[in-house]
């Protein structure tokens, strides 16, 4: 209730300093939600007047940082793999088809960003069943990524 009066009271950076539970999530990661969340309000001219505006603002500007923290994760563990097998990639040269991959709307692409989030949530708050779940199938969606990736780095 405490955390819901400081959303209401529009003190933001309190509100979103109780997600520090959450692996990775920073003093500088605080900071940068909470200068999102400001940048979008000045575009905003009756903001009182639409609680409704403000939660999704507030929640979509934490939960984008969650899933960038995650998801991050998740890239460096495919450019590690990628490289085990193709000592010739670049970090670049994946980043690159990873970003091709993730325009083009791939669906294991898609499918790895959502579980990156499941899991990285899952092991924050101590949800193990789940976190072992997602840990599986993102090693499944990771490799058929790296697969992805090394077939059409021979392919050039």
């Amino acid at each position: 209730m405490k955390n819901l009066n400081l959303f209401l009271e529009g003190d933001y950076l309190r509100f979103i300093e109780k997600f520090k539970v959450i692996k990775g999530m920073t003093d500088d990661k605080i900071n940068e939600i909470n200068q999102d969340i400001q940048g979008k309000f000045t575009h905003i001219y009756d903001l009182n007047q639409s609680l409704f505006l403000r939660h999704i603002i507030v929640l979509s500007s934490l939960i984008s940082k969650i899933r960038d923290i995650s998801f991050s994760d998740t890239v460096n563990e495919i450019i590690n793999r990628v490289k085990n097998y193709s000592n010739s990639s670049s970090n670049e040269d994946i980043l690159f088809r990873l970003e091709e991959l993730f325009m083009n709307n791939d669906e294991d692409v898609s499918m790895l960003y959502g579980i990156s989030c499941l899991d990285y949530l899952a092991e924050s708050f101590n949800f193990r069943k789940v976190n072992r779940i997602c840990r599986i199938q993102k090693s499944k969606y990771i490799n058929r990524v790296v697969n992805r990736i090394i077939k059409s780095n021979n392919h050039d």
